[in-house]
């Protein structure tokens, strides 16, 4: 007996003192967070730095590009963990800026919807058998409308061409979402890509588009105020559920809608560069925003869904489309900026 328990004893110090050790090393560990404002409020990062007794750097980005310029310029050694979106994740591994994760230490991932946990099936997250995102917050670009002007939900994309709302839709300023729209009107089932003769097709789509709109816009507060202010009747929604929120907040009667085509929808995950200096810490910081404050905070304060609870904003018979990368971007943007300055469409197609 006395042997036995000498045996517990020392393999119960053993363990207490890689536990000690374990905590004394995370104690001492920084994690460096890149993301969008709102995915790591400073209760959320206080919360976890209690948890882990680890210190959490937070740096911000509004924009793809700026994300891009952050994470490439050292090979992504300056940070251990940033959010990206699906579509966009697609050059970080192509450049080898990312490394997959180990799903075994993330094990929140049993409280996601189905959807979300069936990662396969997401565009653009599972590379050679490797996951190297995990979804974390997401939304649709739905039809917001104003319930004063629009008495009834509109039911298709085709709204936006809708003679009635003549100079009076409010357009996002982009042409790689807008001739994914014009796609989606035309019919077509791969919005992302684009076929020889469908470009000009889409051309003439969105010249209509831009005949029909009141004006356009890049940044979520600019489409509130002009909504407002403008008397705008429909807009669509490139920030989905957040401008929803906003107008609600402003005090507007709006109306909320997904059209009968599908949604383009931007899903943003995290993943992990590889140039991190505490892959397990970053881990647990995925691991800790699956967790249900986390997703309650996103909904409540941002507007944004979370990929462990139900989307207010969805119901069972609306469709997402994924955003994935598009043919050709360049080609995309020059001639959406040709059609925004009046063009004709001989001229935007010109060479």
């Amino acid at each position: 007996m006395s042997t036995l328990l000498r045996s517990c004893f020392v393999w119960l110090s053993f363990a207490l003192s890689a536990c000690l050790w374990s905590s004394a090393a995370q104690a001492s560990g920084v994690l460096r967070v890149l993301a969008w404002p709102g995915y790591a409020d400073p209760d959320m990062v206080k919360t976890f730095e209690q948890r882990t007794g680890a210190k959490v750097e937070v740096s911000y980005i509004d924009t793809d590009e700026a994300l891009w310029s952050r994470i490439s310029k050292n090979q992504g050694s300056d940070f251990d963990v940033f959010a990206v979106n699906t579509a966009e994740l697609q050059r970080y591994i192509k450049k080898s800026l990312v490394v997959p994760l180990k799903i075994g230490a993330i094990t929140n991932t049993r409280r996601q919807l189905p959807q979300f946990q069936a990662l396969e099936k997401i565009p653009g997250i599972v590379h050679g058998g490797k996951v190297f995102a995990m979804p974390y917050t997401y939304s649709e670009m739905g039809l917001i409308y104003d319930r004063q002007q629009i008495k009834s939900a509109p039911t298709s994309i085709q709204a936006l061409w809708d003679p009635r709302y003549q100079g009076k839709v409010l357009v996002y300023n982009g042409g790689a979402h807008n001739f994914a729209l014009a796609a989606l009107a035309l019919g077509s089932r791969t919005p992302f890509t684009l076929q020889a003769s469908q470009w000009e097709p889409a051309v003439q789509q969105l010249i209509a588009m831009r005949r029909n709109a009141l004006t356009f816009y890049t940044q979520l507060d600019d489409s509130v105020q002009w909504f407002q202010s403008r008397k705008a009747a429909l807009l669509f929604a490139n920030y989905g559920s957040q401008q929803f929120k906003q107008l609600q907040a402003a005090g507007l009667d709006v109306g909320y809608a997904i059209p009968q085509e599908g949604a383009l929808a931007w899903l943003d995950c995290w993943v992990i560069t590889r140039g991190a200096k505490d892959t397990a810490l970053a881990e647990a910081w995925i691991n800790y925003t699956l967790e249900a404050v986390p997703g309650q905070i996103l909904q409540d304060r941002q507007g944004l869904a979370n990929t462990t609870a139900p989307s207010p904003y969805l119901g069972p018979q609306d469709k997402l489309i994924w955003l994935e990368p598009v043919e050709n971007v360049e080609r995309r943007n020059l001639l959406w900026s040709r059609i925004l300055s009046g063009d004709r469409a001989s001229k935007v197609m010109a060479p």
